[in-house]
């Protein structure tokens, strides 16, 4: 996460290919956040880290 208490965003690279219309995933907390990349200000989902590597493993 870097040196401050923010979370650091991440987004796909292929994002700019769709009009940046995705989802980007930050470590919080030794969790997982998603947000909405067009609505920075908005609420967002939070997820423990087992339950957010079980979702990646099943989607790959």
């Amino acid at each position: 996460m870097g040196t401050s208490d923010r979370p650091v965003w991440r987004k796909s690279s292929y994002s700019d290919n769709n009009g940046g219309a995705c989802v980007e995933v930050a470590v919080v907390n030794g969790g997982i956040a998603v947000r909405d990349s067009k609505d920075l200000s908005g609420s967002n989902l939070r997820f423990t880290r087992g339950t957010w590597t079980s979702f990646i493993r099943s989607i790959r």
